[in-house]
């Protein structure tokens, strides 16, 4: 039987976007045997047995970045991410690398570039296919990349998400009052700043921001909010999965106006739970959201507010608005992303 190594050593994020995605790869594999392929998955030894008896673990040890060859050999190796530093020693092992996005090429500068982009460019050179999850990742990588091999376009799986399992959060909510929620790194390129504005217009509203906190723009976020005492702007922090499932499900709106995705995975996660969803429609933003998301064109605040205002009504006054977000949503789902990423191992073992 032919041996496949999928690298989920990102499960040591578990909380972040690509830590979700590799929790749900492994999860698939707890409900789904493929008979003719042995199954092997990278991860933190914390992992051991949660994914069930279909797969064998392989405990993503340090030691194994330096020396690769003391893992044993692969006839396949999927890499989920770009920037994971576990990679084949195998010269035979068929090598699968996804690509999410290029982001780093507007985050970064001068040497740090070159160094990822040098970083890149050996796993591109040693892969035997390349991934992708859009097409505007796709464009992105053709235009800034010399790239002589053909690329496959894979949405991301998404969870089917719902109420079940939710919980309050820590965080004091205002339960009395209607509130937008978001979630997010909060970092420049997630353009949070914007709805200070917008909610400085809305005082009927709260906004409840969920990411990681410490970055110098979360700290000018902060400044503004005490600074201009917007008093219904507030950021909660790191949340857990099943109090992300509570904001999805009791917020009035779900607003992203991100500059920067290479699919944008929270828009199709609050899909799931009957609320209007507002994007920007920059990058795969606008590809993703399709038909079933409001775009903002532009971050006037009094044009946001109309855009936020007249949608919400449009969508809460026509309930199959949210039927139709859900199948959309549901269309992202982890069998169809992982029956695609299996044929593509079976398509490289012959």
């Amino acid at each position: 039987m032919k041996t496949v190594l999928i690298d989920l050593s990102i499960l040591k994020h578990i909380n972040c976007g690509l830590g979700q995605v590799a929790y749900n790869y492994g999860c698939y594999f707890k409900q789904h045997n493929p008979n003719d392929l042995d199954i092997h998955l990278l991860l933190p030894r914390q992992y051991f047995g949660l994914f069930g008896n279909n797969v064998k673990y392989i405990e993503s040890k340090k030691i194994y970045q330096c020396f690769p060859f003391l893992l044993p050999k692969f006839d396949v190796w999927h890499a989920i991410h770009q920037l994971s530093h576990f990679r084949p020693s195998r010269a035979s092992s068929q090598y699968i690398l996804t690509i999410h996005d290029m982001n780093f090429l507007h985050e970064k500068k001068g040497i740090k570039v070159d160094k990822y982009l040098h970083r890149l460019n050996k796993k591109i050179e040693r892969a035997n296919a390349i991934s992708t999850i859009s097409n505007y990742a796709k464009k992105d990588i053709i235009s800034n990349l010399d790239l002589k091999k053909e690329i496959d376009v894979i949405y991301n799986g998404v969870e089917q998400l719902s109420k079940d399992g939710e919980r309050t959060p820590s965080y004091p909510i205002n339960k009395e009052k209607p509130f937008f929620f978001t979630i997010g790194q909060i970092k420049q390129k997630k353009n949070f700043h914007v709805l200070l504005d917008v909610m400085k217009i809305m005082p009927e509203y709260n906004l409840y921001i969920a990411g990681q906190k410490g970055s110098s723009y979360c700290k000018s976020i902060e400044s503004r909010i005490k600074e201009e005492n917007i008093n219904n702007v507030f950021l909660v922090g790191e949340i857990l999965h099943s109090e992300k499932l509570w904001f999805y499900n009791n917020c009035h709106a779900f607003l992203f106006p991100s500059l920067l995705e290479g699919f944008g995975l929270p828009i199709i996660e609050a899909m799931f739970f009957g609320k209007p969803v507002f994007s920007s429609d920059k990058t795969s933003l606008s590809e993703i959201g399709h038909d079933a998301a409001f775009f903002f064109h532009d971050f006037e605040p009094e044009e946001m507010k109309r855009t936020i205002t007249e949608k919400s009504l449009y969508f809460y006054s026509h309930p199959e608005m949210a039927q139709k977000n859900f199948e959309y949503a549901n269309s992202f789902s982890y069998e169809k992303h992982m029956q695609q990423y299996l044929n593509l191992y079976r398509k490289l073992l012959k």
